[in-house]
């Protein structure tokens, strides 16, 4: 374990609660083990270890964030989308290969959606050029997967930027419309998807309400 990796989980165990982690677990499931410590405990973990460790490059960042999600801990996961987070700006189109993994294997709300509306979303933004051309293409098709949760973090990434009067309007219509038609086919898990629709629906219709989508979701 690297030396950011070691303080990061040392320091998330020590600021572990057995109630809370036993709240959490009965709460979320999904197999994965839960140290107790709170969110408040798990960013403020992040912030400590970057001070501690400044001036981590792209591959130096990456690998950390990949140290951190491989041991199935909700907290360590966590904590590796919020050094993501913190350092959005060093990460590439190439990068999406890599948080396509983390989203397949997250398939929790609590995981899921920071990935996509801190991350990715943010990553994407920051793109220009054929880079987010690409990165639009890997967006169109996680739409089109049969996998709820690639569905979900393709429409959630959008949100910040949507919310803040930018985002492609016709690219989220366009690959919302292709992942309720996928949803269909998913039985009880296409309410992950549509939950997704909704919540930017209702978000956007709060603050651009010129913005509209052309059918009700289903």
């Amino acid at each position: 374990m690297s030396d950011a990796g070691e303080f990061i989980d040392e320091a998330l165990r020590r600021e572990g609660s057995w109630i809370r982690a036993e709240q959490a677990q009965a709460r979320l499931g999904n197999g994965l083990q839960h140290y107790g410590s709170s969110i408040g405990a798990t960013r403020g973990t992040v912030r400590d270890a970057l001070r501690r460790h400044p001036g981590l490059e792209h591959d130096e960042v990456t690998a950390l964030s990949s140290e951190l999600w491989e041991v199935p801990v909700f907290e360590r996961r966590l904590a590796a989308i919020v050094l993501l987070q913190s350092k959005v700006h060093l990460l590439t189109n190439t990068d999406l290969t890599r948080l396509e993994g983390f989203v397949r294997e997250g398939r929790l709300r609590e995981l899921v959606d920071p990935l996509a509306v801190d991350v990715i979303g943010p990553l994407i933004a920051g793109l220009e050029g054929q880079a987010k051309a690409r990165a639009g293409s890997v967006m169109d098709r996680w739409a089109r997967e049969h996998d709820e949760w690639l569905c979900r973090a393709a429409l959630m990434s959008p949100l910040r930027a949507l919310r803040g009067g930018g985002g492609d309007w016709e690219a989220f219509v366009r690959q919302a419309t292709v992942a309720l038609d996928a949803a269909r086919e998913m039985g009880a898990e296409a309410e992950v998807v549509r939950e997704a629709v909704s919540t930017v629906l209702n978000d956007v219709a709060k603050r651009r309400p010129e913005l509209q989508f052309p059918s009700p979701v289903p």
